[in-house]
């Protein structure tokens, strides 16, 4: 050039993202840098700076303003150049720069595409001037009145997509499934601000195109094009997403489908006149060839994260240092080979995906991913403090990375590791979530069931086989069962399945309600048993005694023959009621049994395994314990039902926290908490014993284990409830120390739910249930199919009213009759809720027996992190095994690949991995990507 490189000065109009880069290679070369900005720009986007760019000066700044014509900005860019600078260059720095750089770039005289196109960056325009050429093209039409799309828009097939015909990448962009949201989004467009500034004139409506999409990044000269990267984009469903991205892949320049590509690209580059500089087309391969998206004319976006991968698969240059050359130095562009050469390396671009939710404490898997052999570059858009969200798209994605290596073995090795690290929620530590333990076996257990009361009854879904229920065993009833009466105390949950029973052998049963019990609870009734009818209602008086006389007068001429508990809260009232019946009864030696403090102390009197624990009604009780016991704790009521307040404390300060929080609550089952416990946090599988005793005999009648799983970001969600056999290693621990416990607590009638845990130093009590297993007796089908026909629920009345049936049930269960679990159905996504399919096919499993949700069309979905977003409990069973474990493996399937639902789909706003600015607008996709 006659004029060097320090007397000479290039305007880069609204330089941001990719942009500065291409404006930091310049001025390494010498050249002094001017920058421009066009009025509507905003502010906001004028800081979208790489980091790497932060330090790139500029000579002048100028900034367009309204009412100025294109000689006002000449004139303004000369002034703020001077005299002794030559101006050699003017090119667009973003999305929002090509039509001033267009126009200013001729006016100078210095390289440009010039403005016989006016306005090549509208989409509409775009798709003629290619469509003109023969090239495939969108079914398109746009205007900036509803009546010119209006047609379109109702002979189209849908869904179809709308954007502005200028915007910047995706701004604005939206799939709109029906002509009413089209119409709707068609208006919306027309009344907000453009991403980049500055008002939409028109809208653009286009075919919905399906395909693999792709990226040609080109640089051209004088209307010669050479291309730089071919690029796929690896998208796939995700958290309840259609599509998430998950990388930007290169794909071989020399491969038929990069040639395809790059020839049409070739061709929609001579059709919008683009002949000079740096473009970014993206192109979907349909059924029919491939088919422009839309070209963007100027540099591929996102910040330039992808230049190091770039640099590396061609051997060592990029469309930013190839776009200088094309404009300054034509010796070095010709030098360019017009495709890249066969992948040099090993590499891809890599998003981020967050499979949980939390603030960031620390970020252990940058670490673990900058100490990758293949490691180059890690961009987070997360950090410590930061509230990450489950990725749905990009803008919820923690950040970028960019892999190479020479060895594909390699890569792949480390693309697994950070999959894995996603997959098990390891990228991050996250701050302590104040959330509260729930088991299974709590009385509430299917807060799925009771969210969707208000929207109708839960679904309900029983098999019609008869293989799997095992041979009745037939109850025989006393003489005089039509002129007795059963006392069931606060029936609720399973309490309402054991007055079930008791009526089915003809006996009248008393609904005998404690004080305090709240309205709320004697509604949660199992929908198996349908309509409660009781003989009568009775409420609890003042004393005993005049309970006692109520309970009488009520009986009237029926003779109270059993007193007994229908859930947690009615268990102190049946001990002592029963026992001044003189019916059978576990009595009041022990004044609160079901005390969580008192059991502990009662078991390690008898030198079972018991937890390290302290209690009281003053925090000044428990405070020595809290400061010297190793975290985390657990903080419970001492005498709540189940897992009712039951926390995990984790320091000092939450546990006072929660101390307090407890005495100032009211227990789920009414009345108010009286003193709290606080324990030492056990260690291993968590197990359920259920048992049934009468004089002291306790028979087994099923032992369980959970199957507790880490899962979008909890620790640990229910993913079911399996039988353990009875001759298994664990069950002669757990079955022996339970009924130590037992006889330790005086249990000596009536059914039972023990809780332990196998810890390392052996089987330590977690709490006894002094009452039947909760949840909504669910289980009992499984129990009977496996035992041959009895389960916990009919033995328990046996053990009150029929002695002879209790003598011959076996002091353990048999070797199973069948396999079976309950299945508890996790979400990994979220949404509003069209239809259920999944349901569909676990109702047609050979293993189905019975299925119970509270989710149906129109119900909300979140992630399960907890039985609250649990969505479901199947109960399946089969006598082969292998069908069983094949039935809940489908499943399993079904919830990770989203298939248990069909969400309904609002609109969603693309956002393409390519673009400007990787946040910009996203709306609602209700279980499509929000």
């Amino acid at each position: 050039m006659s004029v060097s490189p320090g007397q000479s000065i290039v305007i880069i109009v609204d330089p941001y993202s990719t942009g500065c880069m291409i404006g930091q290679e310049i001025a390494k070369r010498g050249y002094k840098l001017l920058k421009l900005w066009t009025k509507n720009f905003s502010d906001d986007m004028k800081t979208h700076i790489p980091i790497s760019c932060r330090d790139v000066a500029y000579y002048a700044e100028v900034q367009e303003q309204n009412g100025w014509t294109l000689e006002d900005t000449d004139s303004a860019i000369r002034q703020a150049a001077g005299p002794q600078l030559t101006i050699i260059g003017c090119i667009a720095g973003g999305e929002a720069g090509i039509d001033m750089a267009d126009a200013l770039s001729e006016k100078l005289g210095v390289v440009t595409n010039g403005t016989a196109i006016p306005n090549r960056r509208d989409k509409k325009v775009q798709q003629e001037l290619i469509k003109a050429k023969g090239l495939r093209s969108i079914r398109q039409s746009g205007g900036d009145k509803f009546e010119q799309v209006e047609e379109f828009l109702k002979s189209e097939h849908y869904p179809v997509v709308l954007k502005p015909v200028d915007s910047a990448g995706s701004d604005g962009v939206k799939l709109c499934q029906d002509f009413n949201e089209a119409k709707e989004h068609f208006h919306r467009l027309l009344k907000v601000e453009a991403v980049n500034g500055g008002m939409n004139k028109e809208v653009l409506c286009q075919e919905f195109l399906k395909g693999k999409e792709y990226v040609v990044d080109q640089v051209s000269r004088d209307g010669v094009h050479k291309t730089t990267n071919v690029w796929v984009y690896d998208k796939r469903p995700t958290n309840g997403s259609a599509f998430v991205y998950f990388g930007l892949v290169p794909v071989d320049p020399t491969t038929d489908i990069a040639k395809m590509l790059v020839e049409y690209a070739r061709g929609a580059l001579d059709a919008l006149a683009i002949r000079n500089g740096p473009s970014h087309g993206e192109i979907i391969v349909t059924q029919d060839g491939p088919c422009l998206v839309e070209m963007n004319c100027r540099a591929h976006g996102a910040d330039g994260c992808w230049v190091p991968l770039a640099r590396a698969l061609t051997g060592g240059y990029s469309q930013i240092d190839a776009s200088v050359d094309a404009l300054f130095d034509t010796e070095r562009f010709d030098a360019l080979p017009d495709l890249p050469p066969s992948l040099q390396a090993s590499g891809l671009m890599v998003y981020l995906i967050s499979f949980s939710e939390g603030i960031i404490k620390s970020t252990p898997g940058y670490e673990v991913i900058s100490k990758l052999p293949s490691f180059i570059w890690l961009q987070p858009s997360a950090t410590i403090g930061s509230h990450v969200d489950f990725t749905v798209d990009l803008n919820s994605s923690p950040g970028t990375c960019v892999l190479v290596n020479k060895d594909p073995d390699v890569l792949k090795k480390d693309l697994d590791l950070i999959r894995y690290l996603e997959e098990i929620n390891a990228m991050f530590g996250y701050e302590t979530r104040k959330t509260h333990m729930r088991a299974p076996s709590f009385a509430e257990k299917k807060p799925f069931l009771r969210r969707a009361a208000s929207e109708g009854a839960p679904s309900r879904f029983m098999s019609n086989r008869m293989d799997l229920r095992g041979p009745l065993m037939k109850r025989m009833t006393t003489v005089d069962a039509s002129k007795e009466c059963v006392v069931v105390v606060d029936p609720y949950s399973t309490g309402c399945v054991l007055v079930k029973e008791i009526q089915s052998r003809s006996y009248k049963v008393i609904a005998l309600w404690t004080k305090g019990f709240s309205e709320e609870m004697k509604t949660h009734v199992p929908l198996k048993c349908g309509e409660m009818i009781y003989h009568a209602h009775v409420d609890e008086q003042d004393t005993l005694a005049d309970t006692m006389k109520a309970v009488y007068k009520t009986a009237g001429v029926f003779r109270v023959v059993a007193c007994i508990a229908g859930g947690e809260a009615g268990v102190d009232l049946a001990d002592s009621l029963s026992e001044r019946l003189e019916v059978r009864t576990n009595g009041t030696d022990i004044p609160n049994r079901r005390d969580k403090k008192i059991q502990q102390e009662l078991i390690k009197a008898e030198g079972l395994r018991s937890v390290r624990q302290a209690g009281g009604a003053k925090f000044s009780d428990v405070e020595e314990f809290l400061k010297t016991e190793q975290y985390p704790v657990v903080l419970k009521p001492v005498d709540s039902a189940g897992s009712d307040g039951v926390k995990l404390c984790h320091d000092f300060d939450e546990a006072k926290e929660h101390f307090h929080h407890l005495l100032e609550v009211e227990a789920v089952n009414g009345g108010m908490n009286t003193e709290v416990l606080c324990q030492e946090f056990l260690k291993g599988k968590e197990y359920v014993i259920d048992h049934v005793s009468r004089d002291g005999i306790h028979k087994t009648m099923q032992v369980w284990v959970y199957d507790k799983r880490p899962a979008n970001g909890s620790a640990f969600v229910y993913f079911g409830m399996v039988p353990v056999p009875t001759d298994s290693p664990e069950a002669r621990m757990l079955i022996p120390y339970i009924r130590t416990v037992l006889d330790s607590l005086g249990m000596r009638n009536g059914p039972s739910h023990g809780e332990a845990i196998i810890t390392a130093n052996g089987p330590c009590l977690v709490e006894m249930n002094c009452r039947a297993h909760g949840g909504d007796g669910n289980w009992s089908v499984i129990a009977k199919a496996i035992n041959g026909g009895y389960s916990q629920i009919d033995a328990s009345i046996d053990s009150y009213l029929n002695k002879q049936q209790f003598a011959i049930l076996p002091d353990m269960p048999p070797a199973p009759k069948a396999s079976g679990q309950e299945v508890m159905l996790v979400s990994y996504s979220r949404g509003t809720v069209k239809s259920c399919p999944g349901f569909e096919v676990i109702k047609q499993m050979e293993s189905f027996v019975y299925l119970e949700s509270g989710v149906k069309e129109g119900t909300f979905v979140e992630h399960t992190t907890d039985l609250v977003t649990s969505v479901g409990s199947a109960i399946v069973m089969h006598h082969d095994a292998t069908v069983l474990k094949k039935d809940v493996a489908r499943i399993r399937e079904m919830e990770k690949n989203n298939e248990l639902f069909e969400y309904k789909v609002t609109g969603s706003m693309f956002k393409a991995a390519s673009k400007v600015n990787l946040g910009g607008i996203i709306e609602g996709v209700e279980g499509m990507g929000v």
